[in-house]
């Protein structure tokens, strides 16, 4: 009998220890994060469309530290949603504090940004659409 195993695929990292972090726009296409920070400041982006479908797990430890989730409209956390994405949050907040923000919210979050500024720069110099404060935007 041959099967084939494929190994699930390694979370995403992402660490903040003394600095602010941010994965703004199409930057991945994981669905499992873990996020580490001590002092810092951490954001990510969970709008992109190319993001797999299913469950989202973001697994944090965070200590004096602050972690925002862009996140699209239909998205919950905790429940099942209705033809949604669900966001399962575990882990550690040790003086922490873990922010959602959606729809218009989250893309002024992006907006307010270097990378949404050199994102602008960029479209206008090759052509196109920025993609920092709307993932799911296409040309």
């Amino acid at each position: 009998m041959n099967t084939t195993h494929t190994a699930p695929a390694a979370p995403v990292r992402v660490a903040a220890n003394y600095e602010v972090t941010k994965r703004l726009g199409n930057w991945t296409t994981a669905r499992e994060f873990q996020v580490r920070a001590h002092r810092g400041h951490a954001v990510l982006d969970l709008r992109s469309p190319h993001i797999e479908a299913g469950d989202i797990s973001v697994d944090v430890k965070l200590d004096h530290a602050m972690l925002k989730l862009l996140v699209p409209d239909g998205a919950v956390e905790g429940r099942k949603a209705a033809g949604g994405r669900r966001i399962v949050l575990t882990g550690q907040l040790r003086h922490g504090e873990i922010r959602v923000h959606r729809g218009g919210i989250a893309q002024l979050s992006a907006m307010f940004s270097r990378e949404y500024l050199t994102d602008l720069r960029r479209t206008h110099a090759e052509g196109g659409f920025p993609a920092v404060d709307d993932p799911a935007r296409t040309a």
